[in-house]
């Protein structure tokens, strides 16, 4: 009897210990949001941001978690230095007074045990939207290299411009952009 409760013990404790949020850290290198938008008609323009930190909290079991995302504006990358400056520009992200797009999450939404979007509030400077990343994909296992647990996912949302100050050239240059994050992150 006394072998039976522990063994049960054993297990509880396993499972509480499974049930537990767990804490992970963004990779920076493997975390560049990106942006893609109408250009005039002629093409679609596709660039992203090479800074990008913070955290994110995932309990399995009890599906939910929290994600605390910082997009440091000032590292945007379109491929054209030219590019960068205009897009820093007061019209459009105004870095100098905005350094930063944030994402706070409020709930994550599973379909079973996958991961299928995750609603919260994007602030581009300093205004602030509710938003829904879809995510595309989702995956958590050991990695093979740093030998630590880690997630990722990549999460899509489409956003007006206009609505974020940021709507220079609109209509012409599209309103609409297509947000793009994709995530990689570390187990503390």
């Amino acid at each position: 009897m006394q072998k039976l409760v522990a063994i049960t013990l054993a297990t509880a404790l396993s499972t509480a210990a499974y049930a537990a949020p767990e804490t992970y850290n963004l990779d920076p290198n493997h975390t560049l949001p990106r942006f893609e938008y109408n250009h005039l008609g002629y093409s679609m323009q596709l660039s992203r941001f090479d800074k990008t930190s913070g955290k994110i909290v995932l309990d399995r079991e009890a599906k939910t978690g929290s994600a605390d995302i910082v997009i440091d504006t000032t590292s945007v990358n379109t491929g054209s230095t030219l590019f960068n400056g205009h897009i820093q520009g007061e019209g459009l992200l105004d870095t100098a007074k905005f350094p930063t797009i944030t994402f706070k999450s409020h709930d994550f939404k599973f379909d079973g045990d996958k991961l299928v979007a995750v609603n919260g509030d994007l602030t581009i400077k300093g205004i602030t939207k509710p938003v829904t990343l879809n995510v595309v994909s989702f995956l958590c296992m050991p990695h093979p290299m740093l030998k630590k647990d880690a997630c990722g996912a990549t999460a899509t949302t489409v956003i007006k411009r206009t609505e974020f100050n940021a709507g220079k050239y609109a209509p012409y240059v599209s309103d609409e952009v297509t947000l793009t994050i994709p995530v990689e992150a570390i187990k503390e």
